[in-house]
């Protein structure tokens, strides 16, 4: 099956590369029906940023920025499109769920709040159980790893069985690239992708738009950063990456539909 494309959707003032750009509902309902006509097939909702950082918002906070997003894209978008929010909190994703997303994505796979596996399970919602360690405000401040790849399949192997136990059905893994790691993380994590997918056992949604790493090696700031993201979900792809959450999705619709065609090639004439 071909990989998703994940269309980013923040609703958030603080997000790291496009915080405060959709000032309303109405617009960031527009954007994301943009972002479906530009290729999108999945969009995935946020509303507290999670950047190195990032101030916690609280639980109400949050749903009242993301709940009403998620209830005008249910109402315009066909079933085919899937939507979810991006959340660690069991009570912000039981509201989506309640409005329409069909998904949740945690960037810490239940880890700060286990509740929120359950309250997936409930609702029949896909499940993307992320790596972190630790909480976004402080996951930069204690990176170590002596092996990157294997350790990164070793405990998202266990956010997925933690869902699985909870009843989730559907159940998918991100490395977390960004997320408490250093620059030669990031790119080991890349490299091996395939054999962390192999040890993990479900579809992997890889998320590298715009991030620090790709600044870390061509010294562009956040918005400058297209043909690094597009260098790196073509690794992706052709690493097996199942899915990729991407901002600029007509030009990485093209990126992906591109390393699918190379990775599927015959080798014969």
């Amino acid at each position: 099956m071909a990989a998703r494309i994940v269309g980013v959707l923040n609703v958030t003032p603080d997000s790291f590369s496009d915080g405060g750009r959709l000032a309303s509902v109405e617009d960031a309902v527009a954007a994301g029906l943009a972002m479906v006509g530009q290729g999108a097939d999945w969009l995935d909702v946020g509303g507290e940023s999670t950047r190195p950082g990032a101030v916690p918002v609280p639980e109400a906070e949050e749903i009242a920025r993301v709940v009403p997003v998620i209830r005008g894209l249910s109402k315009r978008l066909a079933v085919t499109v899937r939507v979810s929010v991006d959340t660690y909190k069991a009570a912000t994703a039981r509201a989506a769920l309640a409005e329409g997303a069909s998904a949740v994505n945690d960037v810490s796979g239940g880890l700060l709040d286990p509740e929120i596996l359950r309250v997936a399970a409930a609702g029949q919602a896909a499940m993307v159980v992320g790596h972190l360690r630790g909480q976004p405000a402080d996951m930069q401040a204690h990176v170590h790893f002596d092996n990157v790849v294997e350790e990164v399949s070793e405990e998202l192997g266990q956010r997925v069985a933690a869902a699985r136990a909870a009843g989730c059905g559907e159940v998918w893994a991100d490395p977390g690239i960004g997320f408490g790691k250093h620059l030669a993380h990031n790119l080991r994590l890349l490299k091996h992708l395939a054999g962390l997918k192999a040890r993990v056992g479900v579809p992997i949604m890889v998320g590298v738009s715009r991030k620090r790493f790709i600044g870390d090696v061509t010294g562009q700031s956040a918005t400058e950063r297209v043909f690094g993201t597009a260098a790196a979900v073509a690794v992706a792809i052709l690493n097996g990456a199942d899915a990729v959450r991407v901002h600029d999705v007509a030009a990485m619709r093209d990126v992906v539909r591109v390393a699918e065609a190379i990775a599927g090639a015959s080798e014969l004439d």
